[in-house]
């Protein structure tokens, strides 16, 4: 049983309030308790940042890399405990969080402590006695709020870009899976990281997360998670005129060609679609096959979906965990009850799935894929966030782009073609904020990373981010005669 605590001002803080039960999906058992924080605790955390801001941006980015490069170095250190953590709190596979979620949260504080020391800004001459130069400047106190399904990758994702640029740090993670941002405080203390600059506050969205939101002395907000919550959010920070970078949610297709690669289309569909157990919002819920491959596309996910190993997030043969709560288990339930009211046939999977032994109890379902539903009806319009598929064909090219684009959302697709000129014309049509062709999930730190429509607003990665948690000043210089 683990007792979580708040990080405010350096220090690992016992919180004298109301506790929240913290939960391990793959048995269903309570392993521990966090805090349930209040305003109280948002204040004195911003109290503790703005004081910590001055230091912080006085020891330049040299500093600030420096520090983040021996966080990097720390985690990395613990990394087994991290996996460990992460995979208990969240039902993925330990194997998962081992080789994918634990070292790219790794990779996001080595690139941004790296990438603050080559960053440029703008100069312009504009008469041999005018220039013109930008600077840009850390805007104070942010506000970085986080979802569950990628806890420390999606937490480091943020609160790296904002700490490199000189930014003081007010951090929520998820109140489902809270435990790795636990871990990195710990770390904290641990290596002395200077006390005020990163603060984790834990607790639910209504409580802790509004009071960060709405704090008047915190300049920005960093959102990642349902497009209902970033509504809220936009309204809220619209109030202070508070900078905003919202990455929502998707219902994004996979479009397969009849010349592409069929074996590599059909993993990397495979892959798209239930990775995590589908609870990644870039994952692609709509597998759209042109007509003339149709049938042989479909029995071959349906034989590999089949044959997906089920099991213990602890145990290496594992690729399907658990999802991540028992409302979030009939949520998704639900819905392949609603798909087949519409008309849908399940192909393989959308039943809950009962395992022997420690995980007897645990929130495990059967990865699906269902065809026969109209692109218009609520289950290829409504974002499911969890392993469940659909399969639709089309006729040509034309269509597969109508299709793609019929949604609300417009956060990633995914094209597979060997012909270049398609995948051009496909990619710049299609309403996403992220176009792959020929894979999946393949990401360079330095691309930015974000959506349009009801996915979001604004963009994370590389200089985008860097640019999002500063604010920019022009200075004119003229030179006089002497």
């Amino acid at each position: 049983m683990i007792s979580i605590r708040n990080y405010i001002g350096g220090a690992l803080v016992t919180k004298s309030g109301g506790r929240i039960d913290l939960e391990e999906p793959a048995t269903g058992q309570i392993a521990g308790s966090l805090p349930d924080s209040t305003p109280e605790d948002v204040e004195r955390a911003v109290q503790a940042a703005s004081k910590a801001f001055p230091e912080w941006v006085s020891i330049g980015p040299e500093g600030r890399s420096k520090w983040l490069f021996k966080l990097a170095d720390a985690i990395e250190t613990r990394q087994e405990a991290f996996a460990m953590a992460e995979s208990r709190d969240s039902g993925k596979p330990l194997s998962v969080a081992h080789t994918v979620d634990i070292p790219r949260a790794i990779s996001n504080f080595r690139y941004f402590a790296g990438a603050i020391l080559h960053d440029a800004s703008e100069a312009y001459v504009d008469r041999p006695s005018v220039l013109n130069y930008t600077l840009r400047q850390p805007l104070g106190v942010v506000g970085c709020i986080s979802p569950w399904n990628l806890p420390l990758y999606l937490f480091s994702w943020k609160i790296a870009p904002a700490l490199a640029a000189g930014n003081c740090v007010i951090g929520k993670p998820s109140e489902i899976t809270p435990l790795t941002a636990f871990l990195l405080s710990e770390v904290c203390v641990e290596i002395g990281f200077p006390a005020g600059v990163l603060n984790i506050l834990h607790g639910r969205g209504a409580g802790v997360g509004s009071a960060v939101v709405n704090h008047p002395e915190i300049k920005a907000i960093s959102f990642t998670g349902g497009t209902t919550t970033g509504r809220i959010i936009a309204r809220a920070a619209a109030e202070t005129f508070k900078k905003v970078s919202l990455e929502l949610g998707g219902k994004n297709p996979t479009i397969i060609f009849e010349d592409a690669n069929l074996d590599e289309a059909v993993d990397g569909a495979l892959r798209a679609a239930f990775s995590n157990q589908g609870q990644i919002c870039l994952c692609g819920s709509r597998i759209l096959v042109h007509s003339s491959v149709y049938k042989e596309v479909r029995q071959r996910l349906i034989e590999k979906t089949s044959t997906l190993a089920i099991g213990d997030p602890l145990d290496a043969a594992t690729q399907v965990g658990s999802l991540v709560s028992k409302e979030h288990l009939a949520k998704v339930l639900g819905l392949v009850e609603q798909a087949i009211e519409e008309g849908g046939r399940v192909l393989t999977g959308g039943k809950k799935v009962s395992l022997p032994g420690r995980c007897s109890s645990g929130y495990f379902m059967e990865p699906t894929l269902i065809e026969g539903l109209g692109e218009t009806c609520r289950t290829n319009q409504d974002e499911i966030f969890g392993p469940v598929a659909t399969l639709i064909p089309f006729s040509d090219e034309s269509e597969a782009i109508r299709i793609a684009n019929s949604t609300k959302y417009g956060l990633a697709a995914s094209v597979w073609t060997n012909d270049i000129h398609r995948a051009a014309r496909v990619s710049e049509t299609l309403h996403s904020g992220i176009v792959w062709v020929n894979c999946w999930m393949l990401r360079d730190l330095r691309t930015p990373f974000g959506g349009v429509n009801d996915s979001g607003m604004g963009r994370e990665g590389g200089t985008y981010a860097l640019r999002f948690f500063t604010e920019a000043k022009n200075v004119c210089v003229k030179t006089l005669p002497q």
